[in-house]
Order: structure tokens, then C-alpha cells, then sequence
């Protein structure tokens, strides 16, 4: 079965109901997420039912602190992708809206977990929290198992142990704070993966290309923000291929634009990509954004930057 994603949660067909299911946010499908994931597929598996997962649209956080700055680490789709590579069926995505953000603890239980998808199980991390005021928790989904009739494990934490024996456990906000500090390979240590920017390719001014060096250019939209300057990096194009390559994400003062955006440099290549969706890794954090005195100055670094990324990227190049 190929995931399925589900928009609603109200008067669902009956293929829609009955999975167990893990719950969270997911935002990132980081190592911790996968681990509570793995419980949930773990009772899928035992009870021959759907593997689902859980979450909302948009994050509570967007409802409730609307002015916060762009947190996000993954669109829809790269999360779908996500979790289909780990076998889930069903991705609920259900809408957050007051009408979800005023159910309490037991009232979305009840209405969304037992009468609307009629879940087998419910895979929880340690530090869940969930209906109105984030009043409920690990335990008392446990309780409320026990009342309804489903079966509910809960995943302890994540961590990765250094040789101190000091461990940090997996989380979306450890990913978010390696990224503002420029800090990419510890981001892909706790999310499995390397972070990665998609979105469509869109026009720029088009100098990097009458300097030598044509971009694609991708604006940052909803995503959290990592630190501005040049990355190292690997895309991938909408055909499979990937592709390394040197990105500036900034606001490029140089040649005055203004919004965040990506732009990536592909190594050794030349083709179209106008309107075409791109997903880039950043791989490596190599230098804070300047504001060069001339185009020479830029271009010259450009070239000291190629340099540094083939060496990362693409060895032998």
C-alpha cells in the first residue's frame, strides 16, 4: 500500500479507520520521531492493521503565536515522502483549527482518536502533549487506552552518547538551533538526513549567469531560516538525479535583493529548471554571507567557494 494522506478526520471511509497510529507534530521525522514510528508499525504488524500517523495542519504554533518567525523544517511533501519510506499507510493530517484546539485532553480522544479513526493503537514520545492547554500526557493516553479499548506504548527518549557519555536527545528543536548556527552536519546527525530546502525554481536577476556561474534560485518561504552564508551542497532534480553544487542563502547584499532565498550553483550543468521543483541538501556550512566593495571581489570568492565545495561534495572533480 503507498501512503495515503488524509486531510480530514470527519465521516471517514471505513479503509481510513482502525490503524495504529503514532501521534505527534513529526516536523522533521527526526530519529526520535522514527522511534516512536517504529512502535506504532511494531503494532500494525502484531494486530494486521494500517500504519498511520498522526499530525496537524497547520502546527498549533502557527494558530497560537502567528507572529513567530518561520520555524518549519520539511513541507507536506517532504514529509509524506518521509514517512513512506518507513512504511506508514495512512498520514492524517488533520486540520488544526479552534474547533480542534478546543477539545481537552479527553475530548480529542474521544471524538478524533476513537470515533472518527477508530485507532487500534497509539504510539506516543515520552513527552507528548495534547488537547486544550497541552493538558494531557504520555500517562494519561495510557489511562484513556486502557478506557477505550486501544493499546498505547510510549517511546522514550532518543539520544546520540558521545564518548563522555553525555547524550542530547533528538529533537526538531536541536535541528532548528544547529541549523541557526550554522551547524548542517549536526542537524543530519539528529534528523537521519541532511536538511534540505524544495520549492520551485524562480527567475532571479540572472547575473550568475552572465558571470559564469547560473543559479537556481528558490525562495526560503515557510522553513526555519539556517545561518546566512554559502553551503556546500547536493540537489536533487525532479528526474532522480542529484546533482552537487555551492548555494548563497541570503539576502544577497551585494547585488541589492532582498528576500531570504537559496541559490544554488550546479556543478556541471546546463540545463532549464524554470518552474521546476528542487530539493537541496546542505551538506556543509562554508562561509558567513558578505557584501563585497565589487562584482570582481564576488566573483573571485565564488570561485574560492567552488573550490572548497567540490572538495566536499564532489572529490575528483
Amino acid at each position: 500500500m503507498h501512503l495515503k494522506t488524509v486531510h480530514a478526520w470527519k465521516n471517514l471511509p471505513p479503509e481510513e479507520r482502525g490503524a495504529s497510529v503514532a501521534l505527534g507534530n513529526f516536523d522533521g521525522v527526526h530519529r526520535g520521531h522514527q522511534q516512536v514510528i517504529a512502535q506504532a508499525a511494531k503494532a500494525a504488524l502484531a494486530g494486521k492493521t494500517p500504519l498511520g500517523v498522526v499530525s496537524f495542519d497547520p502546527h498549533p504554533r502557527r494558530l497560537f503565536r502567528p507572529s513567530e518567525p518561520a520555524f518549519k523544517l520539511m513541507t507536506h511533501g517532504q514529509q509524506a515522502r518521509a514517512l513512506g519510506g518507513l512504511g506508514v499507510d495512512l498520514f492524517y493530517l488533520l486540520p488544526f483549527d479552534f474547533e480542534m484546539a478546543s477539545f481537552g485532553d479527553r475530548e480529542f480522544v474521544e471524538k478524533v482518536l476513537v470515533e472518527a479513526l477508530a485507532v487500534k493503537h497509539v504510539a506516543v514520545g515520552f513527552d507528548i502533549s495534547f488537547g486544550r492547554g497541552r493538558s494531557g500526557s504520555a500517562d494519561l493516553m495510557r489511562t484513556y487506552g486502557a478506557e477505550y479499548g486501544f493499546t498505547v506504548s510510549v517511546a522514550e527518549p532518543v539520544a546520540e552518547f558521545s564518548a563522555g557519555g553525555d547524550g542530547e536527545k533528538f529533537s526538531s528543536t536541536g535541528v532548528r538551533d544547529a541549523l541557526r548556527d550554522g551547524h548542517p552536519e549536526q542537524a543530519a546527525r539528529i534528523l537521519g538526513r541532511p536538511f534540505a530546502i524544495e520549492g520551485v525554481v524562480r527567475r532571479g536577476q540572472q547575473l550568475g549567469r552572465q558571470l559564469g556561474f547560473p543559479t537556481a534560485n528558490v525562495e526560503v518561504e515557510d522553513y526555519v531560516v539556517p545561518k546566512l552564508g554559502v553551503y556546500a551542497t547536493r540537489t536533487r532534480l525532479p528526474d532522480g538525479r542529484e546533482v552537487p553544487g555551492v548555494a548563497n542563502l541570503g539576502n544577497n547584499p551585494t547585488t541589492g535583493e532582498v528576500e531570504t532565498r537559496l541559490e544554488t550553483w550546479l556543478f556541471d550543468f546546463d540545463e532549464d529548471l524554470y518552474g521546476q521543483v528542487i530539493e537541496t541538501d546542505l551538506i556543509a556550512f562554508l562561509r558567513p554571507e558578505l557584501k563585497f566593495d565589487s562584482i570582481d571581489l564576488l566573483v573571485q570568492q565564488v570561485l574560492k567557494d567552488e573550490q572548497a565545495a567540490r572538495a566536499i561534495v564532489a572529490p575528483g572533480f
